[in-house]
């Protein structure tokens, strides 16, 4: 068994991006956005996200709107959706989320949005395979 306290185990990551649990269908991840940062811009192909909010305040947008985000916040972005969430605060905005079917590299960890960039680029952050 696998068990998280999520928020906790979030809230103590400085890392952009790290991946926390894979499985065959989905994966956990959680997130750190420093202030003024942003995930970027993307669309996932074939693959549904769902991210929860757990500290500071952001901006989702998705489709075209824009919200708000705030620590308890979930928003649902599905497959082939457009999508960014911004850092709108002065601390960092700290989140979980959750791919079906995984989208990284199987524990993969990036400290920084650059170096999550450049893993992508390299081919060095793909998901497992079946």
């Amino acid at each position: 068994m696998e068990h998280f306290t999520i928020a906790t185990v979030a809230e103590k990551s400085p890392d952009f991006r790290r991946v926390l649990w894979t499985g065959q269908r989905t994966q956990l991840v959680i997130m750190t956005i420093p202030a003024g940062g942003e995930i970027g811009e993307e669309v996932h192909e074939g693959i549904d996200q769902i991210l929860t909010f757990v500290s500071g305040t952001g901006e989702a947008r998705v489709a075209g709107e824009r919200r708000e985000v705030v620590q308890g916040d979930l928003v649902v972005v599905p497959a082939g959706t457009r999508h960014n969430f911004v850092n709108t605060g002065p601390n960092p905005l700290v989140l979980y989320t959750v791919y079906g079917p995984p989208e990284h590299a199987d524990q993969a960890v990036h400290r920084t949005k650059a170096e999550a960039d450049a893993a992508e680029a390299a081919g060095q952050d793909e998901p497992p395979t079946a």
